[in-house]
């Protein structure tokens, strides 16, 4: 497909200059089809029909009602014919010098979903920094799509972030790779930056028309959150990004402390605050987590501790304090990686772990209907690669040479347990077991484990 070939399609609502604004710059440039799908109101729907017959190859296509951005989109992917690739812009875009689409062509490959500015968002869709369980976001106000593609994936919805419903679903699948991201294109839809193709006039509908006009997602957003705020999420629990029991757990003599898997560094961030004098060590796996976490600990090394050689371990040799907050039911061999730990383990050493639990109440519900799928986090995981229970871990630590010294089940105040929790202690009595050990260790979400040389 030719770059004048590809068709655009933007949403339009009670804006006619910014319309026009978005139409002049493109025409200086492209003389690419657009599709308008305009959901303005009667006052305002003739000057954008005017708006639109100004221009040549300007499609219209008015609805008549205040369709919002996400299923305007939507609207547009399954009901114009589009195939092959289709360029979505804002109608407040401005575009400042030819170039952008073929920039945007050049990145999207075959059997990708989009290109574009790709940031990261909450479950909400609320913007957040980067950290494990963000999701990656394929900003709307310009972005290049496969459009067979998208139609197999949720539509945009109606929404303050439209794209949220298809980037959640491209997330929990693990197919967020099919987003490719631009730097020019994340900086040119930011206000007050140096523009590279085009010009992002921020909340422009928004300011042109009075708001969004998302009253009902507002009120459904604000619903979900008192939800959670009245549940106490465990999978949240208590602290600020980190696990505080697993900070409780480091000796206060540790010196010299080596984190596996340390995402962003929230861990790092909370000792070195309380006990700046210890040198911290980091290894993550993930470039852009190893990047952050950089800023809050004295040596970071991005790396795969399970792909690293026997020196690595050497190099460690003075490493007083090894963490692994989450990080060992990711591996494929832990066995391998705590026994190689105990190696080179210095004298008073210790190893600090938190692990899920996978005796947990809801995870047996689950099986016990046969609801046995993963989710983007908690204790069905897709990234999970091994499985503990409190017996099992017991056993993981003293198959390496290591016992565990100290430890905490961590219990939440969990709604709906105690149903299943009846049916659990029936399953250990027919299996003639103890009953009340059943129901203990179906009780923690995690263990916090501190383990020594045997």
């Amino acid at each position: 497909m030719s770059i004048h070939a590809i068709p655009i399609v933007t949403v339009s609502y009670n804006a006619p200059e910014l319309l026009r604004g978005l139409l002049d710059s493109l025409r200086r440039f492209y003389p690419n089809t657009v599709h308008v799908v305009d959901g303005s109101d009667e006052a305002h729907a003739p000057q954008i029909r005017a708006v639109c017959e100004a221009f040549e190859g300007v499609q219209l296509h008015a609805m008549g009602y205040n369709i919002h951005h996400g299923p305007g989109m939507a609207w547009a992917i399954q009901n114009l014919g589009l195939s092959g690739r289709v360029l979505f812009l804002d109608t407040d875009i401005v575009v400042l010098r030819e170039g952008f689409i073929e920039e945007l062509d050049r990145a999207l490959q075959p059997g990708d979903y989009g290109a574009g500015g790709v940031a990261y968002v909450n479950r909400e869709g609320f913007d957040i920094p980067y950290a494990y369980g963000a999701v990656p976001y394929l900003h709307p106000p310009c972005m290049l799509c496969n459009v067979e593609v998208m139609r197999k994936w949720p539509m945009p919805v109606k929404h303050g972030a439209p794209m949220v419903a298809p980037m959640l679903a491209l997330h929990d699948a693990g197919q967020s790779t099919l987003l490719k991201h631009l730097e020019w294109t994340g900086n040119d839809v930011l206000m007050g930056t140096r523009k590279v193709y085009i010009d992002h006039i921020g909340m422009g509908t928004s300011n042109a028309t009075g708001g969004y006009h998302l009253d009902e997602w507002m009120a459904e957003v604000q619903a979900r959150q008192a939800a959670k705020q009245a549940k106490r999420m465990p999978a949240e629990g208590p602290g600020e990004g980190y696990n505080p029991d697993l900070l409780a757990l480091i000796p206060p003599q540790a010196k010299a402390i080596l984190e596996v898997g340390c995402s962003t560094g929230a861990l790092a961030f909370a000792l070195k605050s309380q006990r700046p004098e210890v040198h911290y060590m980091g290894l993550e796996l993930d470039p852009k987590a190893a990047e952050i976490a950089a800023r809050y600990c004295d040596g970071m090394a991005a790396l795969d501790i399970e792909g690293a050689d026997e020196s690595l371990y050497r190099d460690y040799a003075s490493r007083d304090c090894w963490l692994f907050g989450d990080v060992l039911e990711h591996l494929r061999d832990p066995w391998t990686v705590l026994r190689k730990i105990r190696e080179v383990l210095p004298p008073g050493g210790c190893v600090v772990a938190s692990v899920p639990n996978a005796q947990h109440w809801s995870l047996q519900a689950k099986l016990a209907v046969g609801e046995f799928r993963y989710e983007s986090a908690g204790l069905l995981d897709r990234t999970h690669l091994r499985w503990f229970t409190r017996v099992t871990l017991f056993e993981l630590f003293a198959k390496a040479g290591l016992r565990i010294e100290a430890g905490v089940p961590r219990i939440f105040d969990e709604p709906g347990r105690e149903p299943i929790l009846a049916a659990i202690r029936q399953m250990a009595l027919a299996q003639g077991r103890d009953a009340d050990a059943a129901v203990r260790d179906a009780l923690p979400l995690q263990y916090v484990v501190r383990a020594v040389a045997a």
